[in-house]
């Protein structure tokens, strides 16, 4: 599958996510994303090498919007939230005087705000390569946690490209176990997905 920019307002948005299972049918109807894998490696490589083929071309997308599922203990199971900001958890070079979150040598915050364009809740993300679950989120400063976006976003920076971020609750309460905690509430989430997608569409 190849990813196609869908255009939206007079602008060409290009939609991003991790995997084929976060996308279903509904979506499927809406857009053709770009499929990175899981984490923030993969999430960097596809996403560079993407926006180079498209800056060479001379077709950069207006806008990218990161897309899929999250963990989180703050918002609801089911529901989608735009992200506010995201925030690199697995970075810590503190021990060099560095600001936890911070990559040394490189000018960003540690929170990088992203572009909120819907009457939607937003909330914080934090990405990182691990599968959050039980108590594991009270050491981390933010409301969501995922695997891809904050290297999307720095990929973005690079190429000048605004990103958005839409995510959809999957799990959060209590320890996450197995796939299954993961995945029953995809569907869902797909659903509640195709309608944000929409609703960017209008707001566009």
């Amino acid at each position: 599958m190849t990813a196609a920019c869908v255009v939206m307002g007079g602008r060409r948005v290009l939609f991003v996510m991790a995997i084929d299972a976060e996308y279903g049918p509904h979506l499927q109807a809406r857009i053709t994303p770009l499929m990175t894998g899981v984490g923030p490696v993969e999430a960097a490589l596809a996403m560079a090498v993407t926006l180079d083929r498209m800056a060479q071309a001379g077709t950069l997308p207006d806008l990218v919007v990161s897309l899929g599922s999250a963990g989180s203990r703050v918002g609801m199971l089911g529901e989608v939230y735009q992200v506010a900001s995201v925030s690199w958890r697995d970075m810590d070079a503190s021990r060099l005087g560095f600001t936890k979150g911070v990559t040394p040598l490189i000018d960003h915050p540690v929170d990088i705000p992203l572009v909120t364009p819907l009457e939607i809740r937003a909330l914080r993300l934090s990405t990182g390569a691990n599968v959050v679950g039980g108590e594991e989120y009270a050491a981390i400063d933010a409301d969501m946690v995922d695997m891809e976006t904050f290297a999307i976003a720095r990929a973005c920076q690079r190429f000048g490209v605004p990103l958005m971020g839409l995510r959809g609750i999957s799990d959060g309460p209590g320890e996450l176990n197995d796939m299954l905690g993961w995945t029953q509430l995809l569907s869902l989430i797909d659903e509640k997905l195709a309608v944000a997608v929409d609703a960017l569409g209008e707001a566009l």
